[in-house]
């Protein structure tokens, strides 16, 4: 372990300290959260308990509302557990004993296990005039002193407190599945023969930034014009809190001049990258959760075991090609008319290497 992240509370009595800040959702479950905080100056405690609390929560409005007595923050799964006076000692993991030889005495272990029906860090992408912290899902790792962990009416103290935000995040499948395939065939008014369309992907998942080929087949039976293939990226964002909310995005699209002329073929394939640099303008749109001010790229693709009783932001993505058909003849352009097929995208990030 090269790093240990830190937060220090602004009294100095207590130090919240973890190994790592990512933990990964492996669908069957979900790495724990192992840590230490390190005691000082108890006396100063006068007669307080000190809690660890995990929280998932989802925000939907800045930080700076909650002076003027709005809560902008919904609370989707919460735990605790109190580390002193020490109530119940967890196993010790490599990390706790890592984390406890470089912090010395006066460190207190703690474990949380993350629930696998819990989403994934995400974030909404703000506007170009929004301040204040991102809406979105994160998780928090918070240490503080109280009387009792559930005292709605205890004030907690900000300088007896510190707090890091970890991500819970997934990784691409080790395995590569066979990639979706989608086809229609299409009439048309004032021709005898439909155009045939056919579409295809590799594989079943692809990473942030790579290359997707898409292939194409086209049959224009018809006696009209293909003018142009077109291809959309749509990001769907299914916001699960007190009701569903979705939307969609698009966060790629392009025109090819593809022409395929009455009574041939096409076949060929076209390549496509969404990229959240070039969607930087756009409010609301998916990201994975950041940590500060790194960057980020849009978010990856949820996968769900269950979809039930899951709360919190999901995302998904589905690719549009598109098939201009023009009209001919004297109706010219009110015979013209489109096929378009979907095909479903996953963008994930690659599993890294141990």
């Amino acid at each position: 372990m090269a790093k240990v992240f830190k937060k220090t509370s602004k009294s100095g009595g207590l130090t919240l300290c973890l190994g790592k800040r990512d933990y990964v959702d492996h669908m069957d479950k979900v790495d724990q959260v192992d840590g230490v905080v390190k005691l000082d100056d108890t006396a100063h405690f006068a007669g307080r308990k000190v809690f660890v609390q995990l929280a998932c929560a989802f925000r939907y409005g800045s930080e700076d509302l909650d002076v003027i007595g709005l809560c902008f923050r919904k609370d989707i799964w919460i735990t605790h557990v109190q580390i002193y006076p020490e109530n119940q000692k967890p196993s010790l993991s490599e990390m706790h004993n890592t984390l406890i030889k470089k912090l010395g005495d006066n460190t207190h272990p703690f474990t949380f296990k993350i629930p696998n029906n819990l989403p994934c860090s995400v974030s909404l992408q703000p506007g170009p005039d929004d301040k204040g912290k991102a809406c979105g899902v994160d998780f928090e790792v918070k240490v503080f002193l109280a009387n009792d962990r559930n005292d709605a009416d205890e004030k907690i103290s900000k300088k007896d407190t510190a707090r890091l935000i970890i991500r819970k995040i997934q990784y691409a499948p080790s395995k590569v599945g066979a990639g979706p395939k989608a086809d229609i065939c299409k009439g048309f008014m004032m021709s005898d023969k439909p155009v045939h369309l056919e579409v295809s992907m590799e594989k079943d998942f692809y990473f942030h930034g790579e290359t997707i080929p898409i292939k194409i087949k086209i049959n224009n039976e018809t006696n009209k014009t293909v003018k142009k293939v077109s291809i959309t990226v749509e990001q769907t964002t299914d916001i699960v809190l007190y009701s569903a909310d979705k939307y969609s995005k698009s966060v790629y699209n392009q025109e090819f001049g593809e022409t395929v002329e009455s009574n041939s073929t096409y076949d060929n394939t076209l390549s496509i990258i969404p990229l959240l640099a070039d969607n930087k303008e756009k409010r609301g749109l998916a990201l994975d959760g950041r940590l500060k001010d790194e960057d980020t790229n849009l978010a990856s693709t949820t996968m769900l075991r269950d979809e039930k009783d899951v709360l919190g932001i999901l995302v998904s993505y589905k690719i549009k090609i598109n098939l201009m058909v023009a009209g001919g003849g004297l109706l010219g352009g009110l015979t013209s008319s489109d096929v378009t097929v979907e095909l479903p995208l996953q963008l994930m990030h690659p599993k890294p290497e141990e």
